[in-house]
């Protein structure tokens, strides 16, 4: 089994492989070659992989082609938001179309990151944001036609910011199941969507926050996987620290 689907994920990177063949100016790497067949390990024999891979030598599709012809479900977090959007809207299309293989992918961003509908419609009630009616009415027309409600996919927010807070939720005013938009909400989607996804892609932050609930039992962000990719994995004990620690300050 460990040579053979070797062998399938080497094959991509050969000079007459899948790449070779889609890519113009496409040329075989040996290192590439070398990280993706040690990803393929580890995934098979579900093992812990450290690896690092200077620039140019192609490691996002070295870790990306394993994690989809293993046919296993696996979770890929990244450093930041703009590489997460990356993965997925461009890295793993392109390789589905490649590789000609069906496999469903999803994109989980924290929950600040989506509209709330019952914020919302809330602040567009707010005596004190009327001002910012153009922004609302913009944002009323998106809804209708966003599959996501991911905000970072517009820009109607972009010059004013003060109002993201205003009309996404957090775990403190979340309504919950209790909420009259829970059959439209974007964050639940979301989450629905990453249950039934191969690939999911998060970034570090949400990652950690899923460990975090998952150590103190209450409750989980994410599904249960196979594997687990850590891009960039350098930024990962930074982030961590303040999902695992207490701070006190001088005036304490």
């Amino acid at each position: 089994m460990v040579s053979t689907f070797n062998d399938a994920v080497a094959a991509v990177f050969d000079e007459q492989g899948v790449l070779a063949n889609q890519l113009t100016g496409y040329r075989t790497r040996q290192q590439q070659i070398e990280l993706a067949i040690a990803v393929a390990n580890a995934v098979d024999e579900q093992h812990v992989l450290l690896a690092e891979a200077g620039t140019g030598i192609g490691k996002t599709y070295a870790y990306l082609v394993p994690a989809i012809l293993s046919g296993k479900k696996c979770i890929i977090s990244t450093g930041t938001k703009n590489l997460q959007d990356q993965l997925f809207h461009r890295d793993i299309p392109q390789l589905k179309q490649y590789l000609d293989i069906a496999f469903k992918s999803t994109l989980l961003k924290g929950r600040h990151n989506y509209l709330c509908h019952h914020r919302f419609y809330r602040a567009q009630q707010d005596p004190l944001l009327q001002s910012y009616h153009t922004e609302f009415e913009a944002l009323q027309h998106w809804i209708m036609v966003s599959k996501t409600g991911d905000l970072g996919d517009t820009d109607i927010l972009l010059q004013q910011p003060q109002l993201w807070p205003q009309v996404t939720s957090n775990t403190d005013n979340c309504l919950g199941n209790n909420c009259q938009y829970l059959a439209e909400c974007f964050i639940n989607e979301a989450r629905k969507k990453a249950q039934e996804a191969d690939i999911v892609v998060v970034n570090h932050h949400v990652l950690l926050a899923d460990i975090t609930l998952k150590i103190a039992e209450q409750g989980e962000l994410l599904p249960a996987a196979d594997s687990y990719i850590i891009d960039e994995a350098h930024q990962f004990p930074t982030i961590a620290i303040p999902f695992f620690s207490d701070s006190i300050s001088s005036q304490q």
